[in-house]
């Protein structure tokens, strides 16, 4: 067998492998990257730009459909569904073409293809060929989609998330399990690209969101739009004469049945550590088969392993990856010199219609009685109603204490751009006050923003040195 010695190894070459080799590189230590599938990372493929690529479409089919409301009449206007997935394809190769070609540009002794399964504390074996010695190793494995009973017995038969980019048309009906951020930004853009969809779930939740108030508008805002089966049991899928026939029991306890052309599986992804051998390491697992982990230094345990992106469970974000392999990458080549990183304020997205948001700490991570909370509707948001899109709910969070913003969750329109303004005020630890100083457009969506933080700053009943300049009223708010 060939044996392999390097400083670390790194199993798997996605955003968070590919980050971990250059730091491993700018230490000075020779890295080397092992992959077992293909080149591409999970966002470029499969996940980010490939959804947003075909969301995209499906927002200019709804504007087209819904232009009356500006008394603009389009006749005999389709869908050509086969274009729309060759743009979807073409694009997204070309994405992924960026990423082969960088990867492939990287040094061939830094890197394998292959399954690395661990056979000691920092000892790789590859497809049962090569030998790989390290002086640490980075498990940057990615994650897979999850497919639950009683789909898994049928996998041949449904889709997951994975295989949406590759159709040629849309389904004429279409059963989407799973009301989460995946399962939402896929079901929609197929609705509205012209197929029929019902979204299921065992439980009541829609989207990410914690705050009861969120959660409330959410479910009354998305139900205008969605067949939202919630709170359903399904009790069987099977394949039939054209498609997959359901069978599932209501919240009420009726059984319900219907064929569907195809069912979507939206259950979440599930991170990739099964059968890497990581009980050959000598790290305490849990019941799940996962060592406990870090996120500040990315380390398992004080061994020289370490974990990043999203086999991690942390944030399966692309940007967290990254974040996640640079830390990883420096700490497994200064081992045992392990450094704790500060992690950037958390921004979650999801590009529904309206968009969801999530930033800093979440409702359900804070006391309620320690914070006080801003809020703003936006039905009656002067730009929203404007552009007709006046749907949600923006709840902002400050500690009573400090007058500083810690976090968010907001279901309305543009909030990928207010999130990103959030983000930025909380990680400075901005005092509600000094956000409120900040200049504000007229007239723009992000004035509901402002509105939000003046009925924050009322809450706080600030006074004196600590009261803000912007409590007028102005239109558009």
């Amino acid at each position: 067998m060939e044996i392999r010695e390097v400083d670390v190894a790194i199993i798997g070459a996605g955003t968070a492998g590919l980050n971990a080799r250059r730091e491993v590189e700018k230490a000075g230590k020779r890295p080397l990257m092992i992959e077992a599938g293909q080149y591409g990372t999970t966002c470029a493929r499969v996940g980010c730009m490939p959804s947003k690529l075909l969301i995209a479409a499906a927002d200019a089919a709804h504007h087209v459909a819904h232009a009356d409301q500006f008394g603009i009449d389009v006749d005999d206007w389709r869908v050509d569904a086969g274009r729309v997935f060759e743009r979807v394809r073409a694009e997204r190769d070309r994405f992924v073409g960026f990423v082969v070609s960088d990867t492939e540009e990287i040094p061939e002794d830094q890197r394998l293809m292959g399954r690395a399964v661990f056979t000691g504390r920092t000892t790789l074996v590859v497809d049962d060929k090569i030998e790989v010695r390290a002086r640490a190793v980075v498990v940057a494995s990615g994650s897979a989609p999850f497919i639950p009973p009683p789909y898994d017995t049928i996998a041949d038969h449904v889709l997951v998330n994975d295989d949406i980019f590759e159709l040629d048309d849309v389904p004429a009906s279409l059963a989407v399990v799973g009301t989460g951020i995946i399962g939402l930004e896929l079901g929609q853009a197929l609705q509205r690209l012209g197929s029929e969809v019902s979204f299921f779930s065992p439980f009541e939740d829609i989207g990410p969101f914690t705050d009861p108030e969120v959660r409330r508008v959410t479910r009354d805002v998305l139900s205008q739009e969605l067949d939202l089966q919630v709170g359903t049991d399904m009790l069987s899928a099977e394949p039939v004469d054209g498609g997959i026939r359901l069978r599932w029991r209501d919240k009420d306890g009726g059984e319900q049945e219907r064929v569907f052309a195809q069912v979507l599986v939206a259950a979440g992804r599930r991170a990739n550590y099964a059968g890497l051998g990581l009980e050959q390491t000598g790290l305490e697992l849990d019941q799940r088969g996962f060592p406990a982990w870090d996120a500040r230094t990315a380390q398992a345990g004080d061994a020289p392993v370490f974990f990043a992106g999203d086999v991690s469970g942390h944030r399966p974000l692309l940007h967290e990856a990254s974040d996640e392999g640079r830390i990883a990458g420096a700490n497994a080549a200064r081992y045992p010199e392990v450094t704790a990183h500060v992690r950037r304020t958390a921004i979650a997205v999801a590009f529904t219609e309206p968009n969801m948001a999530m930033v800093g700490k979440s409702w359900s991570q804070l006391e309620p009685d320690r914070i006080a909370v801003g809020e703003v509707s936006f039905a009656n948001q002067g730009r929203s109603r404007v552009m007709g899109i006046n749907q949600g709910l923006l709840r902002i969070y400050a500690d009573k204490e400090t007058c500083t913003l810690v976090g968010a969750e907001m279901l309305g329109p543009r909030a990928e751009h207010i999130a990103h303004l959030l983000a930025w005020s909380i990680q400075q630890q901005m005092p509600v006050t000094r956000a409120l100083q900040m200049p504000f457009y007229h007239p723009v969506i992000e004035e509901g923003l402002r509105t939000a933080l003046r009925d924050l700053a009322c809450k706080l009943r600030l006074t004196g040195a600590c009261r803000g300049e912007d409590l007028a009223t102005a239109p558009g708010n």
